[in-house]
């Protein structure tokens, strides 16, 4: 039986302010929170919280049938605690259907699965943490940020427990394979990989109101056609995108929220159900993915050359995963957190030369007028904050001794715990007496 597989994204990236060379050393916030809030709430009112209430509408009118997957970063999350609860408190009225799972991801929505394998991990656990605490899941499938894999980043999320990750079904890796079906990875066989059908996904994400498609309009029935004349050992129809396709990327006015209301009818009558991906991977694999080089949905590359195309991304990339070690060992709270906003993937790809002609890299604006001005003024914020990591931690010592300094309050840490539970014991005794 022929399952849909949806998933959507929701992320939205801590936008950095104009900082000249001039406020480094005197200014150490970072943030445009103007900008960040009127675009998340633009959003959340035109996009996320209609989209929210029409699934679960779907839902419910169902019977529970309809079914969804979504991956929320750490850095959205946070901007909605702050401008939008209604959002996390409506997504958390989806969770209680049991029709929703909630994916884990890179808690910065970053890039640190390709080079900080340690950095890597502790913003996944953090974000799953974050997702457990809000929703009530444990997640055991992971969405890596922009869907980039590797058989190197499937070994590392393997060994973190997921049972399965989300990947993009590109041609130049399955070659004459189709990406409707369940796989695995080669070096871990384990891990379970869904693989997004671009053509469809994009059918929806970005050709739903382009008049001079040859397949518009778009409607529901139309769309389960295309499904049913595929093969019919075809498995699973993985529909990934963000969820500002719903009345951002795709307006009310084009007909979309119908159209994705009227799928679940459609696709019964079809004998096609939804499934969540966990859920999918309950199904065998017919073959498995091998791949020394990271591919991701975006572009017609379906590369990492978005954020890690030129000499400008590569700098400031290999500038702020240099202080990594140091900025482990700060146990400053200002520090920590200006760390994982600086490494929202969206930082590098407004410096991007590059011109896609679909779209996919990335669908929110770019607040910079030129890719070197984005790079500027991110370099200007990196210097500041490399100034103070190394106020705590300078770069004259050496990464043996910072290690040994990092052993050295582990062991102190640990001794004064013993301690107090010495003492409290010698307390409960006394009491005794």
């Amino acid at each position: 039986m022929k399952t849909i597989c949806f998933y959507f994204q929701i992320h939205q990236p801590f936008r950095l302010k104009r900082y000249r060379f001039f406020d480094i050393g005197k200014d150490n916030y970072y943030y445009d929170d103007f900008n960040n809030e009127s675009i998340a709430t633009r959003l959340v009112h035109e996009s996320y919280l209609p989209a929210i209430h029409t699934i679960k509408e779907m839902i419910e009118n169902s019977n529970r049938e309809f079914k969804v997957a979504f991956s929320i970063s750490g850095t959205a999350i946070e901007q909605f605690e702050v401008n939008a609860p209604e959002v996390l408190e409506n997504l958390q009225k989806l969770a209680a259907t049991g029709c929703v799972e909630f994916l884990a991801e890179t808690y910065a929505h970053s890039l640190s699965s390709l080079i900080d394998p340690i950095e890597f991990e502790q913003q996944v656990q953090k974000h799953s943490k974050k997702i457990e605490a809000l929703f009530g899941q444990k997640p055991t499938i992971f969405r890596n940020t922009e869907l980039i894999y590797s058989e190197e980043i499937g070994e590392m999320v393997a060994k973190m427990g997921f049972k399965g990750m989300l990947a993009e079904g590109a041609k130049h890796i399955l070659g004459w394979k189709s990406p409707n079906f369940v796989y695995k990875s080669e070096s871990t066989p384990k891990l379970k990989l869904l693989l997004r059908n671009f053509r469809l996904s994009d059918d929806i994400a970005f050709r739903f109101s382009n008049r001079s498609w040859d397949s518009w309009p778009l409607t529901a029935d139309k769309f389960i056609s295309f499904i049913n004349s595929g093969n019919k050992e075809e498995q699973v129809y993985n529909l990934f995108m963000g969820l500002e396709t719903f009345g951002s990327l795709q307006p009310e006015n084009t007909g979309i929220f119908e159209f994705l209301k009227a799928l679940p009818k459609f696709a019964k009558e079809s004998g096609i159900s939804f499934s969540t991906p966990s859920e999918v991977i309950k199904r065998e694999p017919v073959g498995s993915i091998n791949t020394l080089h990271p591919f991701s949905w975006s572009g017609e590359e379906r590369d990492t050359s978005a954020w890690l195309g030129n000499k400008l991304q590569h700098e400031a990339f290999e500038k702020l995963y240099s202080i990594g070690e140091r900025v482990r060992l700060c146990q400053d709270r200002r520090i920590q957190q200006d760390w994982i906003y600086l490494q929202s993937c969206d930082h590098f790809y407004y410096m991007s030369t590059k011109h896609f002609s679909d779209g996919t890299s990335n669908t929110n604006f770019s607040p910079y007028d030129s890719p070197f001005e984005a790079f500027t003024n991110y370099m200007n914020v990196m210097s500041d904050f490399i100034a103070r990591v190394e106020a705590q931690y300078p770069s004259t010592i050496e990464n043996e001794e910072l290690n040994s300094l990092l052993q050295t309050i582990h062991n102190q840490a640990m001794e004064i715990t013993t301690l107090k539970e010495e003492i409290k014991k010698l307390r409960a005794r006394k009491a005794k007496k």
